[in-house]
């Protein structure tokens, strides 16, 4: 039987040394590589392709996040099995929206991650419970109001955030992407919300309640 070659990416030595140990006695897991970020982890898997990714969201250099969506373009029949501590409904949505194949919180047992693993690699998607929970709310969510239909997700969210104030750099950082793209992202919504500053963004903001 061929054994599921397992990659894992975490910046935390610590958990990459509790996840070798939780994995090493499973019979058809085989761990073939270890990266401390989004970036090493592709320059391995050049060299040594591998089954399933374990994958952490909050790595330097290269997040989580942009290496689903690099894994995607270069091997697509590789499966992404995000292993984090965000259950925000948004994060999990885009996550999945990249090409993940499941997600899995950090609180998790070592049963439901060699499942978690194991379910991937048959090509099926796997969902911790909370996580599944979170998508569920997220889709039975309120409606969006009409004056903001025309918005993607991540405008929504960066919306909200420069309604609450953050710096593009705040913003950047809570939806990890970089202080640049957030910038991208407002003037792409002053266009399409017909304002011409940030006080109108705010004030638009404010009438479909993204904040109080």
């Amino acid at each position: 039987m061929n054994k599921i070659r397992l990659a894992i990416a975490d910046d935390h030595p610590l958990v990459l040394d509790g996840l070798r140990s939780l994995i090493e006695d499973a019979s058809d897991i085989q761990l073939v590589i270890t990266a401390e970020n989004g970036a090493s982890l592709l320059d391995k898997l050049r060299n040594q392709e591998s089954d399933v990714v374990l994958m952490d969201i909050d790595m330097p250099v290269k997040n989580g996040i942009e290496a689903t969506r690099d894994i995607r373009q270069r091997y697509p029949q590789m499966k992404v099995l995000v292993l984090t501590m965000h259950d925000e409904p948004a994060m999990i949505r885009e996550l999945v929206n990249d090409g993940a194949n499941g997600y899995l919180l950090k609180n998790c047992g070592r049963d439901e991650l060699l499942l978690a693993i194991r379910t991937v690699h048959e090509g099926k998607p796997y969902f911790s419970g909370e996580a599944a929970v979170k998508l569920l709310q997220w889709s039975d969510g309120p409606a969006i109001p009409e004056e903001l239909k025309e918005l993607t997700e991540r405008e929504l969210e960066v919306l909200k955030g420069i309604a609450e104030g953050k710096s593009n750099k705040e913003i950047g950082d809570a939806l990890f992407i970089s202080h640049r793209t957030v910038d991208t992202h407002r003037t792409n919504l002053m266009k399409k919300l017909d304002v011409h500053n940030i006080a109108g963004l705010v004030r638009i903001a404010m009438r479909n309640g993204l904040i109080e």
